[in-house]
């Protein structure tokens, strides 16, 4: 079986409606598990208090605001070489979501930040480049939006992608690229001394799946609605026509 039998639009839908239930169900075992583990379970932190427990949202949903985008870039990178239609779809639906994980983000880190830093907001690296990032969904929005023609609309906002793509690793790498700034250094690493301790580890990392399952569930069922509104288009301009 060919991984580009996907890009078949009654294939995809047909596939992705078999497991969107267990995604959903997975999804919400994840979020339920590590969001009451976290924050009815798990101690304060001796330096930042009750305000640790911000991480099991706010670390999950910007992980997933940079990851979007990433899939959205090879998701475009798949339309540019490929011309399947499935893909450039798959990315108009996953912005939205990405968009909102952005926010849930900053918003999350403003409500840390403040009691942390004594300010909502601070110019500091990484919060910039994810600003910007926020900017770049919503100019991928808009550019989609604003084209009738869905492949030309599929074609600039590819390129957009690509371009944005810059502040989606600035995002992830900032604090390692620039010493200064407020910002705290990786909450997860692969380095076992930087990690969080093990109360507050397991707790985060299956809120995260959680989030990496609402994410997949969500761009597939955009997906989906997507391909269905793309047909509809489709019809309604050859009964135009006739």
């Amino acid at each position: 079986m060919s991984l580009w039998e996907y890009a078949n639009p009654v294939k995809f839908i047909s596939t992705t409606d078999k497991v969107l239930p267990w995604i959903w169900v997975l999804a919400a075992g994840c979020l339920a598990t590590g969001l009451i583990w976290g924050f009815f379970f798990t101690p304060d932190d001796f330096r930042m208090g009750s305000t640790v427990k911000i991480i099991y949202i706010h670390v999950p949903s910007a992980l997933m605001a940079i990851n979007a985008w990433l899939m959205m870039l090879v998701a475009s990178l798949i339309w540019i070489v490929r011309r399947h239609h499935v893909s450039a779809l798959a990315a108009r639906a996953a912005a939205p979501v990405g968009a909102v994980m952005t926010v849930i983000a900053l918003v999350t880190g403003a409500f840390w930040g403040q009691p942390m830093w004594g300010t909502w907001w601070e110019w500091d690296p990484r919060l910039t480049s994810f600003l910007i990032l926020f900017l770049f969904y919503l100019g991928y929005i808009a550019l989609w939006e604003a084209i009738e023609n869905d492949d030309t609309a599929a074609d600039l906002t590819s390129i957009l992608c690509l371009v944005g793509s810059v502040f989606a690793i600035l995002s992830r790498y900032a604090v390692n690229f620039w010493n200064q700034g407020l910002h705290q250094g990786a909450t997860f690493s692969l380095d076992r001394e930087e990690n969080i301790s093990d109360v507050f580890w397991y707790p985060a990392v299956i809120s995260m799946l959680g989030f990496a399952l609402l994410f997949v569930a969500l761009v597939f069922l955009r997906t989906q609605t997507e391909i269905r509104a793309r047909r509809t288009r489709a019809l309604l301009a050859r009964e135009g026509q006739a």
